[in-house]
């Protein structure tokens, strides 16, 4: 088996005396695309805080590329190539979409993604440069989040419930632009609540339940009643 581009090893996590992760093993190869599905609470956006260096864990626990980085900055990890659109967006409402856009590349990677490569993305974000982030609509503001990761040239990128808030309809236009995303060999792991979203995208699923793997399996070899057994905890 060849060496994962990220590797995790017993991580535990925690928000100060609570334990939200429990000795999770996870390993992740280069070009895959994994689901990460469960309820809420279940240690999902636990898990990509912990990944992408928002929450600081043991050094070792977290491999990327065989360097061990779970003590690592954010700053530090985004670096070496991890990017996270994290859940909420998180825009900067004081900076237009322009600005929100060129933060993520100052990171300092060298790639194929820039303004004009992710306004071919997102065409409606080259009109609206100039605007401030926050006056977008919920998915347009999902484009810049996206857009900025993007700008950060990475190897691996998390999404953090890309879907959370939006409209159906939106849903879909997000998840049209995500095979040119991922399409060119990069890494993604998707945390996505609307679980056929997630199937359609993944190559591999990972099902979190109160901070432990419940289910982890080939896309399509994984049945709906032992992800539903998973999911909520009971027998399938």
């Amino acid at each position: 088996m060849s060496d994962p581009i990220l590797h995790l090893t017993e991580l535990d996590a925690y928000y100060g005396d609570f334990q939200a992760l429990y000795k999770l093993n996870l390993r992740v190869n280069a070009g895959e695309v994994v689901a990460i599905i469960g309820a809420n609470g279940a240690g999902k956006t636990t898990l990509m805080r912990s990944i992408s260096g928002l929450l600081k864990n043991q050094s070792d626990a977290i491999r990327y590329r065989e360097q061990s980085i779970g003590a690592l900055r954010a700053d530090q990890v985004a670096g070496l190539g991890i990017a996270l659109v994290p859940e909420g967006r998180q825009l900067f409402p004081s900076l237009s979409v322009e600005e929100n856009l060129i933060i993520g590349g100052k990171v300092g990677r060298r790639g194929a993604w820039d303004l004009n490569k992710v306004y071919e993305l997102f065409p409606i974000l080259a009109e609206r440069r100039s605007q401030p982030s926050t006056s977008l609509s919920g998915g347009q503001q999902q484009m810049v989040a996206i857009g900025r990761a993007l700008m950060a040239n990475p190897d691996l990128i998390l999404f953090d419930e890309i879907s959370l808030g939006l409209a159906p309809l939106v849903i879909r236009q997000i998840y049209e632009t995500l095979p040119g995303i991922v399409g060119e060999g990069m890494t993604a792991m998707i945390v996505e609540q609307d679980i056929q979203q997630a199937l359609k995208m993944s190559s591999r699923v990972i099902c979190l339940m109160e901070g432990r793997i419940a289910l982890e399996g080939t896309t399509g070899d994984v049945t709906h009643d032992q992800i539903t057994a998973a999911y909520f905890g009971v027998d399938a």
